[in-house]
């Protein structure tokens, strides 16, 4: 009757140790054969490794949002009366930015919204907005650079 796979590599394996502990190497010829004579796996596992992490930390030090390249900051807001809200943000852009403002009453409903043209660089500005009722926040839903696309 003819050994099976397992059997026939147990077997092989029991004669390589008893064959190596004779010889001078004595590493078995069956691990030789199984893990290869050099640690080639282990470097090309390493250099992988560190260009994954190279290349993850350089991606990460380079996003810059989805927002582009114009940052916005609310300073202050108010709403005195029911007809009008106004509010104070920074504007940093490059080229200039459009801005979106909306007031929002206490259910966060918007009862107002204004647009509003801000020169290129670190500005604050005042915006003003026309409510149709109590306002009781005012943000700044956007703003991206002026010229650009949807």
């Amino acid at each position: 009757m003819q050994p099976t796979p397992e059997e026939d590599a147990v077997n092989s394996a029991d004669t390589a140790a008893d064959s190596a502990a004779d010889s001078p190497d004595p590493t078995a010829p069956a691990l030789r054969k199984r893990h290869g004579n050099g640690p080639v796996f282990f470097v090309i596992a390493a250099v992988f490794a560190v260009l994954s992490a190279v290349g993850w930390g350089y991606s990460v030090m380079n996003y810059s949002g989805l927002g582009g390249g114009v940052y916005h900051q609310v300073v202050s807001y108010s709403a005195p009366t029911p007809d009008e809200a106004t509010i104070v943000y920074e504007v940093n852009s490059r080229n200039g930015a459009e801005c979106l403002i909306v007031a929002l009453d206490e259910k966060l409903v918007e009862v107002g919204q204004a647009d509003s043209d801000v020169g290129a660089g670190n500005r604050t500005v005042t915006t003003t907005v026309e409510t149709l009722r109590q306002a009781a926040t005012v943000e700044v839903a956007s703003c991206r650079e002026q010229g650009s696309q949807d």
